[in-house]
């Protein structure tokens, strides 16, 4: 019998919580400081336990056969990562985060947009029809 949830939808709705929490957590994080600020602590805290999982899972050692391309490409992912933390803690700061999440959501549909053109991945119809309404529900949830 094929169980009710695959093992990367487990870990995807759990980003999901987790990301949901972030919002939450972040929005009253930051009402008295600045927004740089409190991007540098948060990434400091995640960088901690990030290096504490590694290290728990004998993770360093495998850093010497890290090929050049996925230096090059998780660098680049990781300024990616700090450009959008920047952005979203500078909007929460300004903004409400019940208006703020889904417009940063809208990196869904850009994912999906982008694993197309740049992945050659393929959307279904069913999927093509979730991603425009997820785009859909962000504006409407945003620009109220």
């Amino acid at each position: 019998m094929k169980s009710l949830l695959q093992l990367w939808q487990i870990w995807a709705v759990l980003s999901a919580v987790f990301a949901a929490a972030t919002a939450i957590l972040a929005k009253v994080g930051v009402e008295a400081i600045g927004s740089d600020l409190a991007t540098l602590i948060r990434t400091a805290v995640v960088l901690v336990l990030a290096a504490l999982i590694v290290a728990l899972g004998d993770g360093f050692g495998q850093i010497p056969a890290v090929p050049g391309r996925t230096w090059l490409f998780l660098g680049l992912s990781g300024l990616a990562t700090g450009a959008s933390w920047l952005c979203y803690f500078r909007a929460l700061k300004l903004g409400d985060a019940a208006r703020v999440a889904p417009v940063d959501k809208l990196s869904v549909v850009l994912v999906a947009i982008f694993a197309v053109l740049f992945l050659g991945e393929r959307l279904s119809p069913q999927g093509t029809a979730g991603v425009a309404l997820i785009a859909a529900g962000a504006v409407l949830v945003a620009w109220q």
